[in-house]
């Protein structure tokens, strides 16, 4: 399967970023314990961990990082309101995949 498919789009968010910059942070002791860089991705619905592993590896094939760990969170939709109508948010599926300790993955922005 084609791993654009199963990866989406990577999610840059405030959250991700300070997800991002916990391997750089010195701050105290706990948070200078986190080495390994973490990514958040929006990822296929149907996609379990392994098949995001896979994809986010062959992704970054060329920097020749490894996948440590993928965590999995899905967002149902809600109902919302705006100026009258009724209508729902849309659902997705987020991975927060973690990264060997030294790995480097770009940051496109």
């Amino acid at each position: 399967m084609n791993p654009y498919s199963i990866i989406k789009q990577r999610r840059l968010t405030e959250k991700s970023r300070v997800l991002e910059n916990l391997q750089h942070a010195k701050s105290n002791p706990s948070v200078a314990k986190c080495q390994s860089p973490k990514v958040v991705f929006e990822v296929d619905a149907k996609a379990n961990k392994a098949e995001i592993a896979a994809a986010a590896e062959a992704i970054y094939a060329d920097k020749n990082v490894k996948v440590v760990k993928v965590n999995t969170i899905t967002i149902h939709p809600k109902w919302r309101k705006v100026r009258g109508f009724e209508g729902k948010t849309a659902a997705l599926k987020k991975a927060v995949v973690t990264f060997r300790p030294g790995d480097q993955v770009e940051t496109q922005v």
